[in-house]
């Protein structure tokens, strides 16, 4: 089910298609996206609820039923356990702590006498939260999504998340809105969601940024709206790159792998060590625990696809292919784990030891789970504050501090050809 190799071993095909992963798949799916976006630009509401909603849900949503009533929140909170609502908002108080302080203040600079600059914070005024609920529901998402730009001072959070069977939304996903203050929310999901929110419908509001994870259709939605909206960045299948040498323990490090791959059977889990012992211990253990889990059908083919159990010759070359690999969730499970921190350039998440696996972070710890996949964790960070503010700049001159500057303004701007930009400062 999950191949081992040694790093040094690797074809050339072999490492192109681990460090690939779920990118194989998005050419593939973009023809059918794209048609989907179009529809929805053109057609607006009826092409949701008359054809991607019958086809996709099997379920006919008409333009009234879209969007979700305070009477369908109030109800949802007569089926979720008192459990629940209080593990929901401890998660609620530690999400919140962790972003508040991300927060940044607002700069004033003095560069000479009468030039001044100065940077704002501004919150995006209207974004648009996109929550998985296909194979499972997933309030997490909305308490990561939703709690972060509430921080930032967003207006209008708009959130879409796709309908069960029956036409209704999971009631720990509405709770979870109402108890982060969303705005509003929608029951449509997928590609059609994405395209609904970019260029807005009679009823659903367009909004100026979208973020969420999702699967690879809603990735590819994302990526393809993307040059009339801003949107996060791609956060697709879930994957975890594990780094552990022979003092992990096997049936920890293999849960973790499973915890992974039975997100969606485009996930990936990757194992990188530098002990063979604990390779095939580890591949044994998957291969056992795998028969006692509940989706084992979807584990099996995620860990087809894109399941590896690799091994380094030295923590060197461990680290180095963890790095080239960019994981969206990496956990360290080695001897001085933390020591290995400040040899990491790119993770979205990083766990530390063997009593930080993954859920913690997904769920309650107060870091954020949408974090980028694919490798995009050469680029970007995990969803935080800042993706929900913007920071403009301010110059207060006055003549004292033109004359400072407008010799060099004006060579500057003759240089590039730009008559007017220097007349523009000759003429003060």
């Amino acid at each position: 089910m999950i191949p081992i190799k040694k790093i040094e071993e690797l074809s050339q095909a072999e490492r192109k298609k681990i460090l690939e992963r779920s990118k194989l798949e998005l050419e593939d799916i973009k023809v059918g996206i794209q048609k989907i976006i179009d529809d929805v630009r053109k057609f607006g509401d009826k092409a949701i609820s008359d054809k991607y909603a019958k086809r996709f849900e099997k379920i006919r949503i008409t333009k009234e039923f879209l969007k979700i009533t305070q009477t369908e929140i109030d109800k949802a909170y007569e089926k979720v356990s008192p459990e629940l609502l209080e593990a929901i908002k401890e998660a609620v108080k530690n999400i919140k702590k962790f972003h508040a302080a991300q927060l940044p203040t607002e700069l004033k600079v003095k560069i000479a006498e009468g030039i001044e600059l100065h940077q704002l914070v501004r919150p995006i005024e209207k974004v648009g939260c996109y929550v998985p609920g296909g194979r499972a529901p997933y309030p997490s998402s909305v308490l990561m999504t939703v709690l972060p730009a509430k921080v930032a001072g967003v207006e209008r959070i708009v959130v879409c998340t796709p309908p069960q069977t029956d036409g209704t939304i999971n009631p720990l996903i509405l709770v979870a809105c109402d108890i982060v203050g969303a705005d509003e929310i929608y029951r449509v999901g997928g590609a059609q969601a994405i395209a609904a929110m970019a260029f807005g419908t009679e009823t659903i509001t367009k909004v100026d940024k979208i973020v969420g994870p999702g699967n690879i259709y809603v990735t590819t939605a994302k990526i393809l709206v993307a040059g009339y909206v801003a949107t996060d960045f791609p956060a697709g299948p879930s994957e975890v790159l594990i780094l552990a040498d022979d003092t992990a323990k096997p049936d920890w490090v293999a849960i973790d792998m499973l915890a992974q791959a039975e997100h969606d059977p485009n996930a990936a889990a990757v194992l990188v060590t530098t002990s063979e012992k604990l390779a095939n211990q580890v591949k044994a253990e998957v291969e056992k625990q795998t028969k006692t889990l509940e989706r084992a059908e979807i584990i099996e083919e995620s860990l087809s696809k894109n399941g590896w159990i690799l091994i380094a010759k030295n923590m060197g070359e461990a680290v180095d292919f963890t790095n080239d690999y960019a994981p969206e969730h990496l956990e360290i499970q080695t001897k001085n784990a933390e020591a290995l921190v400040s040899k990491i350039k790119n993770a979205g998440s990083i766990f530390v030891g063997e009593y930080a696996p993954v859920p913690v972070g997904d769920y309650a710890s107060g870091t954020n789970h949408v974090l980028p996949t694919s490798g995009f964790a050469r680029a970007y960070s995990g969803l935080s504050v800042y993706d929900f503010i913007k920071q403009p700049t301010v110059q207060i001159l006055d003549k004292a501090g033109l004359d400072k500057l407008k010799k060099y303004v004006i060579k500057l701007a003759e240089m590039e050809g730009l008559k007017a930009h220097a007349e523009s400062v000759r003429k003060r």
